[in-house]
Order: structure tokens, then sequence, then C-alpha cells
């Protein structure tokens, strides 16, 4: 009999705003598997970190992942950083990071050639396999703890660079990096264009670490391409998100994770949250719960995490027939 393990960041809003946005919502499963559900509190983690404890042995330090996307991206072993492009944007007295997406790869060609040119001799090389993935190569990996782009996209990036005992040195490259991408030619065009010139670089994911073998999973499904080099690298099954969920055959585990929610609230859209959320019930949580009742599946696992703490949730068949719990509105569980 076959367990899910459901990966939901930004599930639950922060309290202030938690009730307006989700008001009207109707999300009878969901608010069930919550009722019905262990909930136990862990820390503060991002979805990458979590992946990490996933699918590392222990003993890691970070958020290495830049080592497992760019295996995934068909480069060779090395020292990597990710150094993915993005805009960064003065808004009053914040300086707010926006990740590309709209970047095209003869333009991540010519921006890393600048970069490979003026940074020629001191142990880096840039690449950018992906127009959106961008990657430094470096001699020794860097004493520094870095945040997540998926984190720093749309916040202020002041107590977000690279920190540690090379933090400051970090810091003074991002600056330099960003001195160069501002005047360079091709930000002119995409400004006279409309588009948003890319006049920084995202430092994130160093560090080493060991794939966890063997995987605890028989199969993995998201919408995140994260999760899909995890899976890769662990020899795990990957289908990419599906309309609605479907039992798979066999036993063992199945790994869910859905960035749909993180994504809408990164593009600062709440009513894209809401539709989100909503499609979310009737495609996934409906026919989960459907299945725990029926015991289809033995367990059903969801892990939330945000920036102020994990809650995980699980679920067994007989905690989904304890109908003394009685469901509350999904604002009942917002971050505090």
């Amino acid at each position: 009999m076959r367990s899910v393990h459901l990966i939901v960041p930004d599930l639950f809003l922060p309290d202030y705003f938690s009730s307006r946005v989700a008001e009207g919502l109707v999300l009878p499963a969901l608010e069930r598997m919550l009722a019905r559900g262990d909930h136990e509190m862990r820390e503060a983690m991002s979805p990458e970190t979590l992946l990490c404890d996933l699918f590392f042995e222990p003993g890691y330090s970070g958020t290495p992942v830049a080592a497992v996307s760019a295996a995934f991206d068909g480069l060779g072993e090395g020292c990597w950083l990710r150094a993915d492009p993005a805009h960064m944007q003065l808004n009053r007295n914040q300086l707010v990071l926006h990740p590309l997406a709209d970047v095209a790869a003869d333009e991540a060609v010519q921006l890393c050639a600048a970069l490979n040119e003026h940074f020629a001799g001191q142990g880096m090389e840039f690449a950018a396999p992906h127009p959106q993935r961008w990657y430094l190569r470096l001699d020794v990996q860097p004493d520094i703890r870095t945040v997540p782009l998926s984190q720093a996209g749309g916040s202020d990036i002041r107590g977000l660079l690279p920190e540690g005992p090379e933090g400051a040195r970090w810091q003074q490259l991002f600056n330099e990096m960003q001195m160069l991408l501002f005047g360079h030619p091709l930000n002119v065009v995409r400004e006279e264009c409309g588009e948003l010139p890319v006049n920084c670089l995202w430092l994130w994911g160093n560090g080493a670490a060991d794939i966890r073998t063997p995987c605890r999973y028989a199969g993995a499904s998201s919408n995140d391409e994260l999760a899909a080099m995890f899976a890769s690298a662990a020899d795990a099954s990957f289908a990419a998100w599906a309309g609605q969920w479907r039992a798979e055959a066999g036993e063992g585990e199945q790994l869910l994770v859905w960035m749909g929610l993180r994504n809408a609230l990164q593009r600062n859209d709440l009513d894209g949250w809401r539709a989100a959320l909503q499609d979310f019930e009737k495609d996934y949580a409906q026919p989960l719960w459907r299945a725990l009742r029926r015991g289809d599946i033995s367990q059903l696992q969801l892990d939330v995490p945000s920036e102020q703490g994990m809650r995980r949730i699980r679920l067994t068949r007989a905690d989904a027939w304890a109908l003394w719990r009685r469901p509350q509105r999904l604002a009942a569980y917002a971050v505090v």
C-alpha cells in the first residue's frame, strides 16, 4: 500500500491578511485533512532546504543544491554556485529582487562572456546552460551562507546577501557584478524593448553533499524543476505535475511537490493564489482524501514550509474517520 508525502509551500498565510485572502474559499477536503491530522511545528526552512533534508545524507551545511542542479544541466563536476539572472529595483527604501524568466539563451551567453572576460584569472568561470539557470564554477568552495532565489525573490535583499567568514568578499563581488551588468549594452536594448535589465546575479546554493542511497521515494511529481533535479540525482522516477492526482501502481512512497501558491505570492498575485488553491482542492486534495478514506493509500504527510516555521501534518486512514475532529477555516492555521 502506497503512502504520499505532499509539500505545499505558502499554504498558510501570515495572520494579518490570511482571513481576507482566504475568505470564501470552498476547501472541504483540505480542511478535513488539516482538522484530522496530527500537527507538528518544526524550525523555519525554505522548500530548497526541505528537499536537501529529504535527499541528502545528514551532515551537509547550507543549501547545497548548485551541484545537483549543475549535473542536471549537463555541467561537469566542480565547486558550483548558482548565479541566477535577476533585476534589483529600488522601491522606496528597499532593494527588491525580481527573478527574471524572460532572459533569452543568446542574452545569457553574451552576459556570461562579459563576466568571464572581466573576472578572468580569478578562479571564476560563468556558464549558462539554461537561460534562467546560470552558474559560477570556482576553484574552491566559498565559506559563505546563502539564501535561495525563491526566498529572496520579491524581498528586500539587504540582510539576504552572502554572509559568513567570506561574506564581505562575496558582497563586494556581488556589487562588482552588478556594476558590470548595469553598463552592458544588452541591458540598454532590453530597456528600450520594455524589458527589465539583468542588473544583478543572485548567488546561492554552494556546498557539497552526498545523495541518500537508497532513495526513500518510489517516485516523485512536481511543477518545480529543483524537485526534478533531486529525483534525477537519486535515480527516482519523476513525472511532471499532472492535471489531477491519480494513484500509482505498486508499493512505496510518492513525493508530490507543488509550488503553485509560492509562485503566485512571488508575483504578488493574491487572486492567483486563491484560484490555484481552489484548483488544488478539486484536483489533488479531494482525490487524495477519498483514497485515504478508502485505504488506497496508507498514510498522507503534508509539509508546509515557511520562513516562520514548518508545519507537518500526518494522517492515517484511521485519522480520516475521526469525525469528532471538526474542520476549521484555512485562516485558523495562519502563520503568526
